[in-house]
Parts: C-alpha cells; sequence; structure tokens
C-alpha cells in the first residue's frame, strides 16, 4: 500500500480510531476510503464507523455535530477537519426508494452487509493495519468489477439512487459493472425519476467531473455518458439527451455521426483542467438539435435552424429541473447561445470580435470550442485564432472599462434615458474599434454629438 499525498488527514483519522479503540470501541474506516486506499488512490475524506452510540462518541471527542442522530450519524471536528463517525447499524424497511424506515445499531459484519457495493463494504483498521472483508470486496477490487452486497434488486429496491452510483464508479474507477447488476439497473432504470431532483444532480456533477489526471482510457465522463444510455437511466434523467442518439448530421460537417457520437468525443478530450462547467456546455450545446433538424430536398444536407437558441432556452429549462445555482444555469445557457458565433470570429469586425473576447464567458466558451471541432473535423484554427487575438488584447488593459459612464454624461448635460443608452453603446463601439482611446477623445465626441443634436 502507498502513503495517500496527504498524511495529515490520514494521521487525523488514524488518531479518532485509536481514540475509539482505547475507549473499548471497535472503529474502523469505512467505505469508499478504504476502497480508494487499496486502489493506491488519495481519498477525498475519511469516513469511520463504531460500535460506540452517538451519546459516548459526544463523549469521547469534545467537538461533534449531531448530523443523523436518528441514523447514529455524529460529525466529528478535529484540527477544523469533519469526519463522519456512524455507529454500526442495519437497516430495513425501506418504503420509498430513499430512506430506511427501521434502522437498529449492531455489529461491524452486519453495517458491511447493508452497504450498496462490495467495493464499498470493506473495513481498515488503521492501528493494527488490517482490513476486514465480509463481502468479497477485495476481489471485486483486484477484478475491477462493480457488484452490489446481495441481490441488486433488492439493493437498488432500498434506494434508486445507488443504480447511478453504480455507472459513476464503473466511469470513475474505469470498472465493469457485473452482469446481474447491470441487468437490475435496466430493468429499474424507470425508478430513477422517484429520486429527488438535487440528490441526482449531485451524482450527474461528480460522474461528469473532468478528469484528474491525464489518462490513456476514455475520460469518466465520457464512458459515463455512454454508460447512462446503454443503462437505460438517460432517457428518464436527461430525456432531451437520450434524443440525439438517434440523431443523424450531415457527414461533410460532422464525420463522427450522430449528435450522441459528437458528444461522447468531446467528452473524450476533456482536459484535466477544464472548468468544471464545460461537461454540462458540452452536453447541452446541441441539445436542440433532435428539434430543429430538416434535410434539404435537394443536396441531402441536414440543417439545424437556430439550435443554438432554441438550445439556449432548453438548456435553462434542464438545469432548473435539476436545481442548478442560477448564476450556473446563466454562464452554460450564455455558452450554448453563442457557441455558433465562433466560426465567424476571422471575418468579425474589431469592435464585434473584442466584445467576444470580452465577455465574462469567454473562457468557457473557448473550451468548449475547441472540444466541439476535436470531436468533428479537428480543425483548431479560429481556436488558435482566438486564443492569439485575446493575448494580444490582454496587453491593452485600456480597452476594458469604458471610456465614459452615466454618471460622465449626466456632467455633460445629457438627462438618463433611452437616448443615454443608446449614446454609451454608440461610444462602446467607437472604443472597442480603436476610433476613441482617450476619455478626453471621448467626451469631445459626445460633445460634438450633443451639439448636432441641438
Amino acid at each position: 500500500m502507498t502513503t495517500p499525498a496527504n498524511p495529515s488527514t490520514r494521521e487525523l483519522a488514524t488518531s479518532l480510531v485509536r481514540r475509539l479503540q482505547e475507549a473499548g470501541f471497535a472503529a474502523f474506516w469505512v467505505g469508499g476510503c478504504v476502497r480508494d486506499f487499496l486502489l493506491s488512490r488519495e481519498p477525498g475524506d475519511y469516513d469511520l464507523a463504531t460500535n460506540a452510540s452517538p451519546e459516548q462518541i459526544e463523549k469521547i471527542f469534545p467537538h461533534t455535530i449531531a448530523v443523523g442522530r436518528k441514523f447514529g450519524v455524529m460529525v466529528v471536528v478535529e484540527a477544523q477537519q469533519q469526519f463522519q463517525v456512524a455507529t454500526f447499524r442495519a437497516e430495513s424497511d425501506y418504503r420509498d426508494g430513499r430512506r430506511p424506515e427501521t434502522v437498529s445499531f449492531g455489529d461491524a459484519q452486519a453495517d458491511a452487509l447493508r452497504r450498496d457495493f462490495t467495493i464499498n463494504g470493506l473495513f481498515f483498521d488503521p492501528v493494527a493495519g488490517q482490513s476486514h472483508d465480509w463481502v468479497d470486496g477485495e476481489a471485486d477490487l483486484r477484478a475491477g468489477i462493480i457488484r452490489t452486497i446481495g441481490a441488486p434488486e433488492e439493493r437498488f429496491g432500498e434506494d434508486h439512487l445507488r443504480m447511478l452510483r453504480a455507472i459513476r464508479f464503473a466511469a470513475r474507477l474505469g470498472f465493469e459493472i457485473e452482469a446481474q447488476t447491470f441487468a437490475a439497473v435496466q430493468m429499474h432504470a424507470s425508478k430513477i425519476q422517484l429520486i429527488s431532483a438535487e440528490r441526482i444532480r449531485d451524482e450527474l456533477l461528480k460522474l461528469f467531473a473532468p478528469p484528474k489526471v491525464v489518462e490513456a482510457r476514455p475520460t469518466p465522463a465520457a464512458r459515463g455518458l455512454e454508460l447512462l444510455h446503454a443503462s437505460g437511466l438517460l432517457e428518464h434523467i436527461l430525456p432531451e439527451l437520450a434524443a440525439t442518439v438517434t440523431c443523424e448530421q450531415s457527414p461533410d460537417f460532422h464525420p463522427e455521426g450522430t449528435v450522441f457520437a459528437h458528444l461522447c468525443l468531446m467528452l473524450k478530450q476533456l482536459p484535466p483542467d477544464a472548468f468544471p462547467l464545460l461537461p454540462w456546455a458540452v452536453l447541452m450545446h446541441d441539445i436542440a438539435k433532435p428539434l430543429t433538424a430538416s434535410r434539404d430536398p435537394q443536396t441531402g444536407s441536414i440543417h439545424f435552424y437556430e439550435h443554438e437558441k432554441i438550445g439556449a432556452e432548453m438548456t435553462e429549462r434542464i438545469l432548473e429541473r435539476l436545481r442548478f445555482p442560477r448564476k450556473q444555469i446563466e454562464e452554460v445557457v450564455a455558452a450554448v447561445r453563442h457557441h455558433m458565433q465562433f466560426k465567424d470570429a476571422p471575418q468579425m469586425r474589431k469592435a464585434t470580435l473584442r466584445r467576444l473576447l470580452l465577455r465574462a464567458t469567454f473562457p468557457l466558451e473557448l473550451q468548449l470550442h475547441r472540444l466541439d471541432c476535436l470531436g468533428s473535423h479537428g480543425a483548431l484554427d479560429i481556436h488558435d485564432f482566438l486564443v492569439a487575438k485575446s493575448v494580444e488584447l490582454a496587453t491593452q488593459p485600456e480597452i476594458r472599462p469604458p471610456l465614459l459612464t452615466g454618471a460622465d454624461l449626466i456632467e455633460l448635460g445629457l438627462k438618463p434615458g433611452p437616448a443615454m443608452g443608446k449614446l454609451l453603446a454608440e461610444l462602446r463601439e467607437k472604443q472597442l474599434a480603436d476610433e476613441l482611446k482617450t476619455k478626453e477623445a471621448a467626451q469631445a465626441w459626445v460633445l460634438t454629438k450633443l451639439a448636432d443634436c441641438r
């Protein structure tokens, strides 16, 4: 086993186990941190399980938060870091496909058997350096298999979100989903609709997150999209995206084939340094193509007129449905709405091009354009042109702030209103076109303009 890159967090998690054991209780690392530790990956966080009750945990640790006392779940705060410490428990009587009606405290083996997948059912004692495997999880880790603990129909019936988690773990870890487990996902895929939008969104954010490092295999996001389709979950979570599977495109512009094939190719090129919202801009940028597709009866070419405009409207509705924050919705919508402008960039007037480069969402839009090219014709000449122009503009900081504001125009005698807004727009256009370069020149132009209007 290799030592995780952040030993301070590991040492804290080990000390919590030691203190519980010194107080006479059994205690282990559990779940994902053990899985990642055994895979020589750095755990994102460390969860603990123990036979100590919530009240006993409170007595041992001075700083605790009772996040789920009913379920035996406490958060211990140590050195400004939070660790979830849960009492061994068994669960039963799942009635809504989301949460158990009955929780009873038990032993470590019972706690392992209630978990979702074998690779998440491993326990590890960091003090003794010993792992405990009651579910054959280590064998599945070595084989790269996602398998439910017990019958998959029962595990997915307890919590329908586990179907989506199976896809996420397979994609992020590069594992295969065991045949019976995958068949159960396909059979019960429609039940994912019973899960709240927030829980689905959180899983999808993890599934489509940019890769942490460059890897030879397809990125987790690309494989995740393919597995969502193959499992039948996609049509219930994102039916608008499922419609792209059979949406053909003209081979002269898109030799890769369908819109869905285009999206998969784009996600395969997702870089580790990508903006977190880039996968969502990719998924949404052609979302309206199935609705806007038309074929020219003379040439046979396929067109998608105004798909960027309609796609922006669809994107807003989809992300609202998934309960995305408003700012994130606006950023993705802007990227979708503007993505067809980039092909015309070399022919744009200077002022128009600079407005594009100065948009707050331009960095996200540029990354989207790059993937759009790599997922189709592969030519990056426009991308490189825009990068060069962006670097050039960065050396001209005087371009960024407007030469005059509304307050400046009021001082020159203009009253607030539509005329002022129109004049400010004209000023900005002339500034971006390098026709006005100083505040004094702008003031002189305004005074001349006002004199001509009298």
